[in-house]
């Protein structure tokens, strides 16, 4: 095992210690035990950047089911890269800043237990090249993240914000198993190497635009694009560490990895170039304008990122257009530069962002901008944090901010120029959308800035003696907002470490190879299109501010709760009683019932499988002859067999039951399986004994009656099932023969003495060859032993709900 896949591990592992530090270190925050392992992986990852940023890779594999193809690839790149730097660098910081944040009263070992699985499901899925790999790790981080979301159990919103979440982003991610599994159908293999290097199979396939939807429904249920977007903004009762941690760097990017990792594939399709573009334009207007009509703190940032992912979804989208072949003009490209410049930017503010935010509510008591207002002078430390943010936020020079949105201004002018994908006269929506949503954008970080610190400071408003909050606490959205600052106004930091090779990874194909993209990214531009797109935002927000006291008696203004909600709780409430519906007509209690059900299910699975893979064969070449004694066991049997539905005493059926058994032991002694035989008659005599013993306690047999429907439809089923069963031995015998399989107990009577040491070979096989299986079995019984005796020792009254 690679040191990469070491380091992959590290979280999980790490999280087998954390709950011993918080028990028996209990005089030493548990978080500074934590900090310690993102900081070391933060420092491992920069030490790869050089290697990274030259435009080499790395890649290690280990085998983990080698029969289906699923390796454990690390593949670490340009794009992988700037996703561990955020996860570990941001993680490191988070952790910082949740030591102040989290009393030591608190239940650390938990929550740090949850948040290094997180840590390591999210290094997981960025460092997998193996689809299913990448998958298992994926819901990782939906579970781990869904105990994070309800920390604080007691509270009712947590509990049901961490359902929404898991609802929402799993049944996503089975969509997106599902286009996994149609992408392996196309190319034979769960490599997304090897898929990319097989692209012009994937494109040719009828099942490319079914894949590309499944997989793009695993990728917006994640990153809470419109109309699954409903599940973030009640994440937020989180703790803010987890908000800032999972909402600004990690989990909800997760959806913008994956769309970026398969633009390769299905990028220069104008499936996914509209789709993309549409769902991402539509999110982030939606997100801009429901953040303005929020009065929680965390609510504003909450429908703030679902606009901010929903601006770089469309930019992966309008860039994708670089992969339509020979079209490496800057103007096709361009837009995922900035979606990548932006990534890193919204990483940094947004996370300052939450971090003070959760200054505020620590320190002030609510987040509620109704009561806030004043602590400019109180808190200056976070006020001025505050500030850098949302002014980054909403787009102001110098912060990076300003820059990423003067790009994406760019990127949306751009598409009126796309002669690709029948953009046409529809060209011009892309950039009036984009302006409209940063209008709202401004908007919202004018109403944080101004209903949070500006005003008259009113004591009464709050339930503690409002203060700064300790320097601790405040370091983590420091160290965030100067590099705001800092990425702000020398840009050209990250142009070739961080974003030139996460581009080259999106777009591995545009350039010949061995060249560079050029990115030059400058404060200034000149008076242009963008730049007076940027004054009006400022002049129209503004305005708009201005004359909020007006418009926010609105009723729309008023209502928070997002309308979407709507369709999810009514579906929740139609999957409940539906569920009840389902389970009442099925758990009646009576064993008939629960047969009919499994033998009716199996008959139409096993039929259809057979008329999809048109396995009916029958072959009556090789039969042997029927011996003169079969004439008599065979009557024997299935009399012995047809008696029991007639029978009245329980004794009396139990022994024609017994009967049965030794009859087909015999048979097993006629085909010359004598071990078997002897298992069969100890097994026998055993059951019918205990068989014996139990029933002659049993009251006597009540004679149930059904009704002529039921009883022809019970006979149907009866019929089908033997019908189904002989169908299964004579097709699977005589396609056997067709392929030429060799009898699998030939291997089992020549192995058995040299290998197990027995000549019994029924119980070498059971003992030797599937001993792991036999144990479990044993396992198995002995955990419904234990359930018997519970039960018996119970001693219920009558009426528990068991």
């Amino acid at each position: 095992m690679s040191a990469l896949h070491w380091v992959i591990l590290s979280p999980f592992i790490f999280a087998l210690i954390i709950p011993f530090l918080f028990k028996y270190v209990s005089k030493i925050h548990t978080g500074w035990f934590v900090w310690l392992l993102p900081t070391a992986l933060f420092i491992y990852f920069m030490n790869w950047l050089p290697v990274i940023s030259s435009g080499q890779v790395v890649e290690t594999t280990i085998s983990w089911i080698p029969a289906l193809g699923i390796d454990f690839t690390a593949y670490l790149d340009g794009l992988s890269m700037l996703f561990v730097l955020l996860i570990t660098g941001i993680g490191s910081l988070v952790v910082l800043y949740s030591i102040f944040y989290l009393s030591k009263k608190e239940r650390l070992g938990n929550f740090y237990v949850y948040l290094m699985l997180f840590m390591g499901a999210m290094l997981g899925v960025v460092l997998s090249d193996n689809l299913i790999v990448l998958y298992v790790f994926w819901e990782v981080t939906s579970v781990a993240s869904a105990l994070l979301i309800s920390y604080w159990f007691h509270k009712d919103k947590s509990t049901k914000g961490a359902q929404k979440s898991m609802l929402i982003t799993v049944a996503g991610g089975l969509a997106m198993l599902g286009g996994f599994v149609l992408l392996y159908q196309m190319t034979g293999t769960f490599s997304i190497r090897t898929i990319i290097a097989n692209v012009d199979i994937v494109q040719a396939s009828p099942l490319f635009v079914p894949a590309m939807i499944l997989i793009l429904l695993g990728a917006f249920t994640k990153s809470a694009q419109f109309p699954f977007h409903i599940w973030l903004p009640d994440a937020m009762e989180a703790p803010t560490p987890v908000s800032a941690y999972l909402h600004s760097a990690t989990m909800v990017k997760a959806g913008i990895y994956l769309v970026a990792r398969m633009t390769p594939v299905f990028g220069g399709s104008n499936v996914w170039f509209w789709t993309l573009s549409i769902v991402g334009l539509v999110t982030l207007l939606w997100g801009s304008i429901s953040a303005v009509r929020q009065k929680d703190l965390k609510g504003i940032l909450a429908f703030s990122t679902v606009s901010q992912l929903g601006l770089i979804m469309s930019l992966l989208g309008v860039g994708s257009a670089a992969l339509t072949g020979g079209a490496d003009d800057p103007i096709y490209s361009q837009a995922i530069l900035v979606a990548v410049f932006h990534l890193f930017n919204h990483a940094t503010f947004k996370g300052a962002l939450f971090m003070a935010v959760g200054i505020i509510d620590h320190e002030t008591g609510t987040r509620d901008i109704r009561k806030l207002g004043g602590l400019m002078t109180v808190m200056p430390i976070t006020f001025t944090v505050s500030l850098i943010g949302l002014a980054s936020m909403a787009g102001l020079p110098p912060f990076n901010g300003f820059l990423s949105k003067e790009k994406f201004f760019s990127a949306m002018l751009n598409v009126r120029n796309f002669e690709a994908f029948d953009v046409g006269s529809l060209g011009f929506l892309f950039p009036l959308i984009a302006w409209i949503a940063s209008i709202f954008t401004f908007l919202y970080s004018l109403i944080m800035f101004f209903h949070t610190f500006r005003g008259k400071f009113e004591p009464s408003n709050y339930e503690r003696k409002v203060h700064e909050a300790p320097i601790g606490m405040l370091l983590s959205p420091i160290i965030l907002v100067v590099l705001v600052i800092v990425f702000g106004l020398f840009p050209n930091l990250l142009s070739y470490s961080i974003i030139e090779p996460a581009k080259q990874a999106i777009l591995p194909t545009v350039l010949p190879e061995g060249e560079q993209f050029v990115v030059d990214i400058k404060l200034w531009h000149g008076i242009n299109t963008e730049l007076l797109m940027t004054l009006g935002v400022v002049l129209i927000a503004s305005f708009l501010f201005y004359l909020m006291h007006r418009w926010m008696k609105l009723a729309i203004y008023n209502r928070e709760r997002d309308p979407f909600n709507w369709f999810y709780d009514n579906a929740l409430t139609g999957l409940t009683s539906g569920s009840q519906w389902i389970t009442r007509l099925q758990m009646t209690g009576l064993l008939r019932d629960y047969f009919a059900y499994i033998f009716t299910f199996m008959l139409f699975l096993v039929g259809y499988t057979f008329w999809r893979f048109d396995a009916f064969a029958i072959d009556t070449a090789n039969t042997s002859v029927i011996e003169p004694f079969m004439w008599i066991l065979m009557p024997l049997l299935i009399g012995a067999i047809v008696t029991i539905p007639f029978l009245n005493h329980r004794i009396t059926a139990v022994i024609v039951v017994g009967v049965i058994g030794f009859l087909l032991a015999l048979l097993l002694i006629v085909f010359r399986a004598p071990d078997l035989a002897l298992t069969k008659l100890l097994v026998e005599t055993v059951t019918l004994v205990i068989f014996m013993l139990a029933f002659y306690h049993l009251p006597e047999m009540r004679k149930e009656k059904f009704t002529p429907r039921l009883n022809v439809a019970n006979l149907f089923i009866s019929i089908g099932v033997g019908v189904m069963m002989t169908l299964v031995a004579l097709s699977s015998t005589a396609l056997g023969n067709e392929a030429g399989y060799e009898s699998i107990s030939d291997y089992f009577l020549e192995n058995a003495k040299e290998l197990a040491g027995g000549y019994n070979v029924v119980n070498v096989i059971l003992v030797d060859f599937r001993g792991l299986d036999t144990l479990l079995e044993v396992l198995v019984l002995a955990v419904a032993a234990l359930g018997i005796v519970t039960l018996i020792k119970l001693r219920l009254k009558g009426g528990e709900d068991v």
